[in-house]
């Protein structure tokens, strides 16, 4: 078997579609087995169309294509014990865990003073609480293994202040830190936490209705704009792109790489 990760395992949140499917097939390409989880059903105030059972084993055809295994699972990230038996079913029946992406996340964009207790409490609960529960529900098999990498998906907004989106830029923002304790921690059983910090990705959660949601902010707030602009003369990254540095950051050629927050942002921190 050859590849970039060939003979590893690893387990992807958010794996239904967008950059989660992307992780899951470059990950299988260069020779990964995938545990797979997704909540496939809509979450409240989510303003883009919400994964699917069939998005989900969309992934799996996928993944076998690539002449891999695969076990997926629809579960809520939030659930803390539902995720912990995805992570010990897939570990017990694919042998081992070298690999976590915990991807899974949501966006939910308004005015500071159009945000609900709801809306930044399920941003909160999805983004950061579901992230920490990926890392306590796989960690151990990590430790189990030797050793391992972990990827936490942060954002641009885990860098720096996006307008009209305050709680998703607390989440990730919270989510960049995590990744930098948990790294500390976590070294002394060899295993490697970095976060990963995508510009706007070409994926559901960039859908025109989403998008438009940006219009009301702006109209009353122009002068922000410029801070959702990219350096590099693109709007948005594709799921593949952040795909590659997931495969970088989860492959040995980084194997002295962590507490990074790896930017696939296309300049966009930068302004």
């Amino acid at each position: 078997m050859t590849g970039r990760v060939a003979g590893k395992v690893a387990f992807i949140t958010g794996a239904a579609r967008g950059q989660g499917r992307a992780h899951a097939v470059r990950l299988a390409q260069e020779g990964a087995d995938i545990i797979a989880v997704d909540i496939c059903a809509p979450i409240a105030g989510v303003q883009y169309s919400p994964a699917t059972p069939a998005d989900l084993a969309e992934t799996v055809r996928l993944v076998e294509a690539q002449d891999r295994r695969i076990v997926s699972r629809i579960v809520d990230t939030r659930d803390a014990a539902a995720l912990q038996a995805a992570a010990d079913e897939g570990v017990a029946e694919l042998g081992r865990l070298d690999i976590v992406v915990g991807n899974a996340g949501i966006c939910i964009i308004a005015p500071w003073d159009q945000v609900t207790p709801e809306v930044f409490r399920e941003t909160i609960d999805v983004n950061l609480v579901g992230t920490w529960n990926t890392v306590m529900a796989t960690a151990k098999h990590l430790i189990a293994n030797g050793g391992g990498s972990i990827i936490l998906t942060s954002s641009a907004a885990g860098l720096k202040g996006l307008p009209f989106l305050v709680p998703y830029v607390a989440s990730k923002h919270a989510i960049t830190g995590m990744t930098r304790a948990f790294a500390a921690e976590l070294a002394q059983h060899s295993i490697r936490v970095n976060s990963l910090h995508p510009t706007g990705v070409d994926t559901a959660m960039g859908e025109p209705g989403a998008q438009a949601a940006f219009g009301p902010g702006l109209e009353a707030n122009p002068v922000v704009a410029g801070m959702l602009t990219n350096m590099l003369p693109i709007q948005t990254t594709q799921p593949e792109d952040q795909a590659n540095a997931v495969l970088f950051l989860a492959s040995d050629e980084a194997r002295y790489v962590t507490a990074l927050a790896m930017t696939v942002d296309a300049g966009n921190t930068q302004y």
